[in-house]
C-alpha cells in the first residue's frame, strides 16, 4: 500500500501541473481573458425595522379552493382539442344555475346567452374563440376559454384535461383589455378604472403544488390616455435590411501618349 503522504503529494504535483496548463492556456495571445471595465457594486437587501414580530396568523394558500372538475365531461386520449368549448361552459353553467358571484359566477343575461347559442333566437354567442397551450408544463395542451359579458368585463377560463376528465385550473373575471400568451404564462391587461393612466398586468402561471394556475406576477402600468399629445415613452429602435447600394464602376484611366 502507498503511504498517505505521498498519494497527497502526487495529488498535489498534478493539480499543480494541470493549473499551470489552464494558466498557459488562457495567457496565450489569442483567447486570452479580457476586461470588462469596472462593475458596480453589489448592494445586497437591507431589511427594515428587524425587530418587527412575526405574522401570527399563517400564510393562506392562494388558489387552493379555484380548481374543480368539470361534471359530465369526459375527455378521450386527454386531448381537449377533441372537447366542444361551448359544451365544457354549459356544462358548468348547468352544474352552477344560480352561481352570480366567485369562480363560478356569470350575469345572468350571459346564462341565458350561452344556453341560446346555435339556435334561432342566438344573436351572439358569449363562448368565444378558443385557444390551446400547454401551460402546465406536462407536454399536453390546455384549453383555454373566453366568455364576453355585460359591462366589458370577460371571463378566462382554463381546463386541464386528466384521467379522462377536465379540471378547471382558473377562473377570472374583469375588464379585460386584452390577453396574451407567454411561453407558460397567461398574461391580462386589466384597465384601472380608479387610477385614471394606468393599467393592471396579471401574469398567471402554473403552480404544481396548488395545481393550478396562480397570478404570480401583477403590475401597474403607466399609459398615455388617447388624445393627449406624443408619448414620452421612445418607441423602440426598429433596424431593418440596409440595401447593398449598386457598384458603380471605376472610370477607366487615359492611356498614356508614347
Amino acid at each position: 500500500m502507498r503511504p498517505r503522504g505521498v498519494r497527497s503529494a502526487a495529488g498535489a504535483t498534478l493539480c499543480a501541473l494541470g493549473l499551470a496548463a489552464v494558466l498557459t492556456g488562457c495567457g496565450g495571445s489569442e483567447g486570452g481573458l479580457k476586461s470588462a471595465g469596472p462593475m458596480p457594486t453589489a448592494v445586497g437587501p437591507v431589511r427594515l425595522w428587524p425587530d418587527l414580530p412575526p405574522a401570527t396568523n399563517p400564510p393562506i394558500d392562494y388558489g387552493e379552493s379555484d380548481t374543480q372538475r368539470v361534471p359530465g365531461v369526459e375527455v378521450p386520449d386527454n386531448d381537449v382539442h377533441s372537447l366542444d368549448p361551448l359544451a365544457v361552459v354549459r356544462a358548468e353553467v348547468r352544474a352552477h344555475p344560480d352561481a352570480r358571484t366567485g369562480t363560478d359566477g356569470l350575469y345572468e343575461e350571459t346564462v341565458r346567452a350561452i344556453e341560446a347559442c346555435g339556435t334561432a333566437t342566438a344573436t351572439a354567442c358569449p363562448v368565444m374563440r378558443p385557444y390551446y397551450r400547454d401551460l402546465t408544463g406536462n407536454g399536453r395542451d390546455e384549453l383555454i376559454v373566453g366568455i364576453r359579458m355585460p359591462d366589458q368585463q370577460v371571463g378566462v377560463r382554463v381546463y386541464l384535461a386528466e384521467n379522462g376528465g377536465l379540471t378547471r385550473i382558473m377562473s377570472t373575471v374583469d375588464q379585460v383589455i386584452s390577453v396574451e400568451l407567454a411561453g407558460r404564462a397567461l398574461i391580462l391587461r386589466v384597465g384601472s378604472a380608479g387610477i385614471p393612466g394606468y393599467e393592471y398586468r396579471t401574469a398567471w402561471t402554473w403552480d404544481d403544488q396548488q395545481g393550478s394556475m396562480l397570478p404570480t406576477r401583477d403590475e401597474i402600468v403607466r399609459v398615455k390616455p388617447p388624445g393627449t399629445g406624443p408619448s414620452t415613452v421612445p418607441a423602440p429602435r426598429l433596424v431593418s435590411p440596409t440595401p447593398t447600394p449598386p457598384v458603380t464602376p471605376a472610370p477607366a484611366l487615359p492611356e498614356a501618349t508614347p
